[in-house]
Parts: C-alpha cells; structure tokens; sequence
C-alpha cells in the first residue's frame, strides 16, 4: 500500500472509531474536501474578475450516516469543548451558540430550501486539517464537504458547480458574509496537479497544470485569527460595488472585470473618491495580473509569475489595504530569502496565509529563516506548509 492510500486508510478508521464513540452506532461512510489557496486573483471573485485557486491535499473529512428522527447531530474532533450540537431540520437558523455549525446547518438549510428531498435526520462527525481562519478556507471547505455528505448519504443528483453555488449561498446567506464563488469551486472542482483558470463573472475555466521544476508551493500561515464576519470584506466589497455604479454613467459594464488597465485610467476620475478609487484600481489590475499570471506558466515563465505574485501583494497592501503587519512580515522576510521566486499574501487578508514558490533545495532553509525572523518580530510562531494541488471531494 503507497503511503497516500495507507494514511487515508488511518484517517477513515480514526473517523469511523470517533464515530462509534461519539453517536455509539456504526457511520455508513467517510468523505473529504479540500482547502484550497488562490495562486494568484484576489478580491476578483465578487468583482467579475478571474481567479487562479487550486485544491489542496489538506482539508476536512466526516464520518456520517442518516438516523431515524428529525434532527442533526453535529460534532468536530477540533472542537470537542462544544460537544454534540443538535438541530431539528424543520427549523435550522444561525445561533451564536451553535459557533462552527452554523456553516454545516447553512448548507443543509439551502438544500432543503432548494427541494432537495431529505427523508431523515442525520449524524455527521467531521475532523480538519487546515488551520482555522488560516485563508485556507477551512469554513467553504466545510460547506463543500457537508454538500457532498448529504449527496452521497440521500443519492442526489447534484453536480460539483451545484455543489460550490449551494455552500456560496449558504455562506451569502445564512453566514452573513458576503463571500465570491472562488473558494466552494476551488474545492468542488479541484483536480490533482492543476490549477483552476475560472472567470467569475460565467463560471467558465479551465484546468493549467501547475509544472513547477525544481520549486515547491510553501503556505506561511501567520496564526493571527481573523473571521471573515468580523473582518473589514464585507466594506471592500462594498466599496467596489459604489465605484462600479460610478463608472457605469460613463461606461456600458457590469463589473470591474470587464476593464482593461487602460479604460480603468481613462475613466477612474468620475468615481470622484480617492480610496474607492484604489479599491477599484486593485480589481481591475488584479485581474488583469492573474490573466498575465496563467499565460506566463503556461510558456514556462515562472519567473514572470513570481514578479506577478509580488505585485498582487504590493496592490493588496497599498489600494486594498487588506495585509496588515503579520502578512506584511511574511512577505518581505520570504522574498529576502535565496530561492524565492515569488511569494504574497493569500486570501481575503487581515491574518491568514502568506503563499511562496520556492527553489525546492532552499524550502528547509526558507521556512527556517522565514520563521525566525517572523518570531522575532512579532513574538510568535508562524506554521508552515510544504503543499501539492490535490482533487475535489471524494469518498474515502
């Protein structure tokens, strides 16, 4: 047995034996999804813009199996302070005291809403491997993977874009965070050894292979929390959309995706507001880098798309201002590194990741010195991950 197949193997015997102990019956399956992390497009997904996420090979699993009442029972393996969190799935609202399961409970609403036809209640056990509130969208990750769960346990006929609209909604909706599509189809639709080009604005991509000869993708996570409710996203997305209205009286668009660089600059002027203005600038730029960014690995110019990377960051922190301190830190003590090709911040910012491409004989040195000079700074450790591009949800 490869090593792969064995530890997927460990982990679903782990689940299955929490599960027994946790509902004291037998789970009829376990499943996973990804996290994912964006390469390169960020704060493009809710502007019509294009995005270069790809799935990882860390994510969430669940151990779950229908019961014979109405209610869901909830329980994680990272929160095992909370217990058993039960709902009845006649009446499911977000509760501040059902804290994490408030994200499961929102997919589960959607789906019912939707006529999905649910015929019992169910228990779920779920356990993740991506750092929370880390950017590595361990909550759309749970979304995703709850979808799956009741697709699977209820034979239903939804495909994986169904899938990535119903934990968007769910998050839009009953979360209150008014999130993009990028990360639930990033991790819907993510395929071993590739990329996702996806234009947000039609759900239209494609696949790119990520060929990095002789780099690794190493994620910085800077382990300052930060929920995307209580962040500052909601007032970009905001300001973004009250400078498209502005341009529209001057031009025929319908997001900021639609502009080049070029009609961007002829028109910024009638926004008439120095900072939804670089709100703006960021969108139109940001998009336009990442479309540069997938041309340039698919000629096998990584060196093009490390310098892209470096300026998506710059952008992020002076016309986004979404970095702050701790991905700032990361950053600049990444590209000091020897064998650094690019590196920026990941997500929607204000904590969460930094994302590298790294020479792969300098990554032990690289975390090493990136490492210390992060403790030094800000008086704690950031982690540190060494990732591949893994595939969608899956049964164990």
């Amino acid at each position: 047995m490869c090593k792969i197949a064995q530890k997927g193997a460990e982990m679903k015997e782990k689940l299955l034996e929490e599960f027994r102990r946790v509902f004291g019956r037998e789970a009829e399956n376990v499943y996973f999804a990804p996290g994912r992390v964006n390469l390169i497009g960020e704060h493009t997904d809710y502007n019509g813009g294009h995005v270069f996420p790809c799935a990882l090979t860390i994510g969430t699993y669940a151990a779950a199996a229908k019961n014979d009442d109405h209610t869901v029972r909830f329980y994680s393996m990272n929160f095992k302070d909370k217990g058993v969190i039960t709902a009845n799935i006649d009446d499911l609202k977000n509760e501040r005291s059902h804290d994490w399961a408030n994200y499961p409970k929102g997919v589960i609403k959607v789906m019912l809403d939707m006529g999905c036809p649910f015929v019992s209640g169910m228990d779920i056990l779920y356990f993740g491997n991506i750092p929370n509130s880390s950017g590595l969208s361990s909550s759309a990750s749970l979304e995703v993977l709850t979808g799956y769960v009741v697709r699977e346990l209820f034979g239903l006929e939804i495909d994986f874009v169904e899938l990535a609209k119903i934990g968007k909604k769910a998050e839009n909706e009953f979360i209150g965070v008014n999130c993009g599509i990028m990360d639930q189809f990033a991790i819907a639709m993510g395929k071993k050894d590739n990329a996702i080009f996806l234009d947000t604005a039609d759900l239209s991509y494609e696949y790119a292979p990520i060929v990095l000869e002789n780099a690794k993708i190493v994620i910085a996570s800077s382990n300052k929390k930060r929920g995307l409710n209580d962040s500052k996203y909601n007032e970009r997305r905001g300001e973004c959309e009250a400078a498209l209205e502005k341009l529209k009286t001057v031009l025929e668009i319908h997001s900021l995706g639609e502009l080049t660089e070029e009609q961007f600059e002829a028109n910024r002027a009638v926004i008439g507001d120095p900072v939804k203005e670089r709100r703006a600038k960021h969108a139109v730029y940001e998009n336009q880098r990442t479309i540069k960014a997938v041309a340039a690995l698919k000629a096998n110019d990584i060196e093009e798309f490390g310098r892209l990377m470096v300026a998506s960051h710059n952008s992020l922190r002076d016309d986004y201002e979404v970095t702050g301190l701790e991905l700032d830190t990361l950053v600049e003590a990444s590209l000091a590194q020897k064998g650094v090709i690019g590196s920026r911040m990941t997500g929607a910012g204000f904590g969460g990741c930094t994302v590298s491409i790294v020479k792969t004989e300098e990554v032990e040195e690289f975390i090493r010195n990136v490492g210390g000079l992060y403790k030094e700074k800000i008086g704690y450790a950031a982690d540190f991950y060494v990732v591949d591009a893994g595939s969608g949800p899956y049964t164990l």
